[in-house]
């Protein structure tokens, strides 16, 4: 019978954790005193033996977030068994946090930037903004920055740079890595010539219209699975299990923005490449994690900003210390993302090809937003690339321009000074809404009309004159790629419905 008069059964016990629980000491719970998970209070995380100190709030903040729909005595039960036995449950995904607080609590101190920065270089220096490199500056007297790189496409942004390269001392940064965790170009090379487009103009454009999706609402009535999705961390980080079926929705669309799905001419001019030289049809998409890569962003960098507390023009370059539950679990999360963008881009490329009824020669695709374990001078480091290409030696790569601008598709020279990065396109020259007081929409299309581009979407903030020279670009990082061959877009989808004078004729007939 336990304290109450109540009968005793295997729900009611429960271990009584802390320093009783080495005693052997039981605490009993009766049906009557079940509750909502929610209305645990700190002081019956002490009750059961929590140490008095952050470890309290962080379980509660869990609780709230993941368990406020189940009973209070199971809850408690649960966390009993992270106290008597917290090395069993270093790792898991929802009390690993609290198990790593008991054992070794993560120490929160406030950091100073270094006086002195980071060794660097920058690529084309001329042509950057003064604010773009005073971020970067700032970024390279992190006390956990190692070596930077600043390409000749960047600009302003959230964090580090947009083009910036920073390779950090087992921290990773989620502002470092952007938002749009995983984004992407992926190239599809078809066993059809350039003179595929003849005649077949409307038909393409129509390809394009009824089987991509953009946005945050468009989806695919029919849905493709996908091994992703089946990835255990889906199950094991509750943050994922709540993200999972929005992901799953979203599988084989493409974001807003910049974000693409094109059908352009390739031009393969090097020896030595998989395909011979010569002028075929080609795919490219640009686009990546969707809802799931802004939610985990978001998320971590939330937790990071509260754990390495910075200078205030500095905060969004708060990190994760990789030896932490928290950055650990970041780094699987981002993993994730990546791969779940890859997917995207797969099943955007099958439904387009499958409809083409044409074979695929040679896919080239890389990440422009995340962040690796390479080797930086000797010393394994985290390199983060935020809107840069990696640009390892023999490594094939894309680099897009603009609507009416050549891609480039190249393959990288292993340069070590600029840490084996390039450029992940031409780079903005005016912000959004700069475009929107300098250029019209009919600007625009007139321009489009000029380089016999059809676009279906798009906005005047993506006009092609909101982008760097993509030739003048390429010319400052000779040293870091070589040219193998070059994408001309023809037809360019975009979010939303507005298209070009020749899709609307098409649409007429």
């Amino acid at each position: 019978m336990s304290p109450l008069g109540e009968p005793i059964d295997e729900v009611n016990i429960r271990v009584f954790a802390g320093k009783q629980a080495h005693r052997g000491k039981l605490q009993y719970f009766s049906p009557k005193e079940k509750k909502m998970g929610n209305s645990i209070k700190g002081k019956d995380l002490i009750k059961i033996g929590f140490p008095q100190d952050n470890t309290v709030n962080i379980a509660l903040g869990l609780i709230s977030r993941y368990k406020k729909k189940e009973s209070k005595d199971r809850v408690l039960k649960e966390l009993s068994e992270v106290l008597y036995a917290p090395d069993e449950y270093i790792g898991d995904g929802l009390w690993g946090k609290i198990a790593e607080g008991l054992i070794a609590p993560v120490e929160v101190k406030f950091n100073e930037l270094k006086i002195e920065r980071a060794p660097f270089i920058i690529y084309g220096e001329n042509d950057i903004d003064d604010k773009t490199k005073h971020q970067f500056y700032q970024a390279l007297k992190l006390p956990v920055s190692v070596q930077g790189a600043l390409m000749p496409d960047a600009h302003y942004g959230y964090g580090l740079p947009i083009g910036g390269v920073l390779a950090t001392d087992n921290a990773v940064i989620p502002y470092g890595v952007g938002v749009d965790i995983g984004c992407r170009m992926s190239m599809t090379i078809f066993d059809a010539p350039a003179s595929f487009f003849n005649g077949r103009t409307h038909q393409l454009e129509n390809l394009l219209k009824d089987h991509t999706k953009f946005g945050m609402y468009e989806t695919h009535k029919i849905k493709h699975d996908h091994p992703v999705m089946e990835d255990k961390l889906f199950r094991e980080i509750p943050l994922l299990r709540k993200l999972k079926t929005k992901a799953y929705q979203q599988l084989g669309t493409s974001g807003g923005g910049n974000h693409f799905v094109e059908f352009g001419v390739v031009t393969i001019t090097a020896n030595d490449c998989e395909v011979p030289p010569g002028e075929y049809f080609a795919l490219l998409s640009h686009s990546g994690s969707r809802g799931l890569g802004a939610n985990i962003a978001k998320h971590y960098t939330q937790m990071a900003v509260k754990q390495c507390p910075l200078p205030k023009q500095v905060q969004h370059l708060a990190w994760l210390d990789l030896n932490t539950h928290d950055g650990q679990e970041y780094w699987k999360a981002m993993n994730l993302a990546g791969e779940y963008a890859k997917a995207c881009h797969d099943d955007i490329h099958a439904r387009l090809s499958k409809r083409l009824g044409l074979r695929m020669l040679m896919t080239i695709e890389n990440h422009h937003n995340f962040a690796w374990k390479e080797n930086v001078d000797g010393k394994e480091c985290i390199v983060h690339r935020k809107g840069a290409t990696p640009a390892g030696k023999g490594q094939l790569e894309i680099i897009p321009g603009s609507m009416i601008a050549p891609g480039f598709i190249v393959r990288g020279l292993g340069n070590t000074a600029s840490v084996n990065s390039a450029s992940h396109g031409a780079g903005r020259m005016f912000s959004r809404a700069e475009c929107k007081s300098r250029f019209t929409k009919s600007e625009m299309m007139n321009q489009l009309a000029k380089d016999g581009v059809s676009l279906i979407g798009g906005a005047v903030d993506e006009a092609p004159m909101a982008y760097k020279n993509i030739h003048h670009v390429m010319g400052n990082q000779q040293e870091l790629v070589e040219t193998i061959g070059t994408f001309q877009p023809k037809i360019v989808r975009m979010e939303g419905s507005t298209s070009s004078p020749a899709f609307r004729q098409a649409e007429q007939n």
